[in-house]
């Protein structure tokens, strides 16, 4: 069995310009996404427009994996009372610091909610950040609503009555940021937008995303889950570990395409022209968007002026 990805293997395998999968010859593609899968009982997803959160109740209220998008923190907290011992959220996860995720912080955290995170997702809430692609500014949470409890590698806690077991996904997918939180009494893993159950992913290379991530991240997870892990992505239905083996496979192509445009002195026109999601685009959708931030992700991590 081979050891997680890490960012330095990675890194010496684009060097030597391969990362051990085929361009797409032999996979036997036939969907990379959504096997069926069910949550056990006291686990329910209430979906609140694109994005989803992952409600654990017991009797003594609930937790929560991500919250509501900004501004609509009243809606999750009137969807939420519907539920089987909808009462009071004690515990609130960040998967990583995006406001789609984060909207319920402040309300929360003005509750006495423990809201836990990885350090990293904690310090992007805490300045304003503007993205280049779209000029938005996203301005930090009130002390209030910042995560009370952070980590840097792994913790374990009780939240209700339940284990739960959080992990950094060091190779960063999403952000630098991005946790993974596993109840493994009931064989859930919650993965925020590390993982998409739906579509391409969006990368957000500027707090600290990479495409490397999103091939290390998945390799790692494989670590984490077994063939009965219920996967619940942010986004898009419930997944399954063998649903995560074909996305690994996938992106791996996808990946080592974009490493040998850059290595080729291309850029993102370049890599637009070279296709490199071509085979998977009747599945996924139009990957246009997905593929130039994905190459772009790349420069910070690869390339020589970086």
């Amino acid at each position: 069995m081979s050891l997680p990805l890490s960012r330095r293997t990675l890194l010496s395998r684009a060097a030597r310009g391969a990362v051990g999968l085929s361009l797409g010859a032999g996979l036997g593609w036939r969907s990379v996404l959504a096997q069926q899968a069910a949550l056990p009982e006291g686990f329910h997803l209430v979906s609140l427009g694109a994005t989803s959160v992952l409600a654990v109740a017991d009797p003594t209220g609930l937790a929560l994996v991500d919250g509501a998008p900004a501004g609509r923190a009243r809606d999750l907290t009137q969807r939420l009372a519907a539920l089987p011992n909808g009462g009071k959220v004690h515990t609130l996860f960040n998967s990583h610091w995006h406001p789609e995720q984060t909207g319920s912080n402040e309300t929360l955290g003005q509750s006495g909610a423990t809201i836990v995170a990885q350090e990293n997702t904690k310090q992007w809430l805490t300045v304003d950040v503007t993205w280049p692609w779209n000029d938005e500014t996203v301005r930090p949470l009130p002390k209030v609503g910042l995560p009370n409890k952070t980590f840097y590698e792994e913790t374990e806690l009780t939240a209700g009555g339940r284990t739960v077991r959080c992990g950094h996904l060091r190779d960063c997918p999403h952000t630098d940021g991005d946790m993974y939180v596993f109840f493994p009494e009931d064989n859930v893993l919650a993965v925020g937008d590390a993982i998409t159950g739906a579509g391409w992913p969006s990368i957000d290379w500027w707090t600290g995303g990479w495409i490397g991530g999103l091939v290390g991240g998945l390799d790692m997870l494989f670590y984490v889950a077994n063939d009965d892990t219920v996967i619940v992505p942010a986004r898009g239905p419930l997944l399954k570990r063998a649903d995560l083996r074909k996305q690994y496979e996938m992106y791996g192509v996808i990946w080592e395409r974009l490493v040998k445009t850059l290595y080729g002195g291309g850029g993102p026109k370049e890599a637009l022209a070279a296709k490199p999601t071509q085979e998977f685009d009747a599945i996924m959708g139009p990957s246009d968007a997905f593929v130039e931030r994905a190459f772009q992700s790349l420069w910070a991590y690869l390339s020589p002026d970086a």
